[in-house]
């Protein structure tokens, strides 16, 4: 679910999350401001056709009303522990709801655990389990490139998904908050260490100087606006007036953002495992029984959507998102409206559809979202050279 949406839906409500806790704080010091006119923008438009499509994605996010689940649960002579239901924020919170994981799990004096998956929570779930002395197997059906986390938008977006503020506790809000903390803390740690972490100038448009938090996006698209830190976190917004950016629209924001290329951030991370003793088993359970046959003791839940059938959470369901590539253009730098670029193409994206199970491509959505990009960036100025 898109932040905006959140924005929208959660409000002002004293009780819950206090969303502009999240949100780059604007003192004094970073309140957006305009200097003297600048030299403009130099962004070269993407290029953006039908034909340079090479493939679109589609993954299932493992949603709940109430928000991720970090708690343990006794079956039998073993602990389990539960990490799953991240919405659209898995690789935002999953360094953080994996220390939080790990924290339950050290009650326990065995060192030995077993964590169920292997997308990002199970394996950042994994690496924080290590870090505290724990020999660790992994679990899996599926390994990257086919994982639900390899179809991910991939942005530090802690509050995507999260919408259902009614619903929420504050010993839930109080995991989140730390949750954020300490996954945005490891993300700034993993830039430039060949892990797939970066970040990358996210521009926004707007039709006045001033807007919202959250900015405007001249495409529905779902991903323009500003990112969503820790409270302890102060950033400064740039507004870019008449002249000084290459856009349609009179104004333009400028946030610097945190992105992650999937592929390399989870085969890193799988190496990092391997590296550190762990072992990755690839296997599936189709019931708890079959958690009851495994030879640890401490098991560490991190699957997802599997867990509405494994352990019978029912109000688990499945938020649609599908992404459409582009061919790699290294050339552009920024990102903007529904795209965001990779080493690996330009993506974009991206559809957000409750309940829906199926993964085939919607191509609807597919042609709403690559008409838009087509329109939008050949609206764009052409660089200077």
């Amino acid at each position: 679910m898109h932040r905006r949406a959140f924005l929208k839906v959660s409000g002002t409500t004293a009780a819950g999350l206090a969303i502009t806790g999240c949100l780059p704080r604007l003192s004094a010091s970073t309140a957006p401001t305009r200097a003297a006119i600048r030299r403009p923008l130099n962004l070269v438009p993407v290029d953006a056709s039908w034909e340079r499509v090479i493939r679109t994605t589609v993954g299932l996010r493992p949603y709940r009303d109430s928000g991720f689940v970090v708690a343990d649960e006794r079956m039998d002579d073993k602990t389990v522990i539960h990490n799953y239901g991240h919405g659209g924020a898995g690789l935002s919170l999953s360094w953080g709801t994996g220390y939080l994981a790990t924290e339950l799990a050290l009650a326990h004096t065995d060192r030995r655990a077993a964590v169920i998956g292997c997308g990002i929570v199970g394996l950042t779930a994994a690496r924080q389990l290590q870090r505290h002395g724990f020999d660790v197997t992994i679990y899996a059906k599926a390994l990257s490139p086919e994982t639900t986390s390899n179809m991910s938008w991939a942005g530090f977006t802690p509050l995507s998904g999260l919408v259902a503020t009614n619903k929420r506790t504050p010993q839930w809000d109080a995991q989140f908050r730390r949750a954020v903390e300490i996954a945005y803390r490891e993300h700034q740690l993993l830039v430039g260490s060949g892990r797939g972490v970066f970040w990358v100038d996210e521009y926004f448009t707007m039709t006045t100087p001033s807007p919202a938090p959250g900015g405007e996006s001249s495409l529905e698209a779902g991903m323009g606006g500003e990112p969503l830190l820790p409270p302890s976190v102060s950033v400064a917004r740039t507004v870019l007036g008449p002249g000084e950016h290459p856009f349609s629209s009179p104004y333009a924001g400028r946030v610097p953002a945190m992105r992650f290329e999937p592929g390399i951030y989870l085969d890193a991370l799988m190496r990092d495992v391997t590296a550190f003793g762990g072992r990755i088993v690839v296997r599936s359970f189709d019931s708890r029984q079959d958690l009851m046959a495994l030879p640890e003791r401490v098991i560490v839940n991190c699957t997802g959507l599997g867990a509405k059938t494994l352990f019978g959470d029912e109000e688990l369901t499945p938020i649609k998102g599908q992404l459409t590539v582009l061919v790699p253009q290294p050339e552009v730098n920024y990102s903007i409206a529904g795209m965001t670029p990779r080493s690996d193409g330009i993506v974009l994206g991206h559809i957000s559809q409750k309940r829906v199970w199926s993964m085939d491509v919607d191509e609807d959505a597919r042609k709403k979202v690559v008409d838009r990009a087509i329109a939008f960036f050949r609206s764009m100025k052409a660089p200077v050279l």
